[in-house]
């Protein structure tokens, strides 16, 4: 099991988020890190474990009220030797650096943009987003598996920092479905506990914040995993 740390921005700083209402969410300030910043966040996440790829969420860009581009430059820079996945909402093919991968969520696109995933020639990391039990954006990109690259993230945006638990029916489905993919999960995880039953189920990845924020998931976790 490969667990890939998630950091959320909003208005420069690292928020804690919280079951999709982005409006509400707050600067990160948890046992593992007391600073919002995001460089201390990063080097609280590697005091765990060498993680060699990050996952960034642009708030900002994701809803329209500007981007932290500058930033997100500055950082994937600086930490040359991570990989880093990068969700900034809508996004159009370019030169990417090294280093940086884009993630294209589902919410930011609409059946009239969805074909414009081929033209990343499978170069992407594709985020189906769900809230509860609805798909949300393009649905074509939902019944379209030709349009899906190899590593596919189910988002459910309803569970992330719940504590609820992963959803594990809506996950085994797509395992089951599509076995040549490989699927990711994010959203509800608490302990190792869940990432044993999600590996058994053939989930492999797994994007954690909170239980990394509170300690619920340790170095010792992880390395045992």
């Amino acid at each position: 099991m490969k667990i890939i740390p998630v950091i959320d921005l909003k208005d420069g700083v690292v928020v804690h988020a919280q079951q999709g209402m982005r409006e509400n969410y707050q600067p990160i300030k948890t046992d593992l890190c007391p600073s919002s910043d995001i460089y201390n966040v990063i080097n609280a996440f590697l005091a765990i474990y060498h993680f060699d790829t990050i996952y960034i969420a642009d708030l900002n860009a994701i809803t329209k009220q500007g981007d932290h581009d500058s930033l997100i430059n500055e950082v994937i820079t600086f930490f040359s030797h991570i990989q880093f996945w990068v969700d900034k909402g809508y996004q159009r093919v370019k030169k990417y650096p090294e280093n940086y991968l884009p993630v294209l969520g589902s919410e930011c696109y609409c059946d009239k943009t969805a074909l414009e995933l081929n033209s990343f020639k499978k170069r992407f990391i594709l985020s189906l987003d769900y809230t509860q039990s609805a798909a949300l954006g393009a649905k074509k990109i939902f019944s379209t598996p030709a349009l899906w690259p190899e590593t596919i993230i189910i988002m459910s945006l309803n569970l992330v920092g719940s504590h609820q638990g992963p959803d594990l029916e809506k996950l085994n489905g797509f395992c089951k479905e599509y076995p040549h993919k490989q699927f990711i999960a994010a959203g509800g995880i608490r302990t190792t506990d869940d990432l044993m039953t999600l590996e058994q189920i053939g989930i492999k990845k797994a994007l954690i914040a909170s239980a990394l924020h509170s300690k619920a998931i340790k170095r010792e976790d992880i390395q045992n995993l």
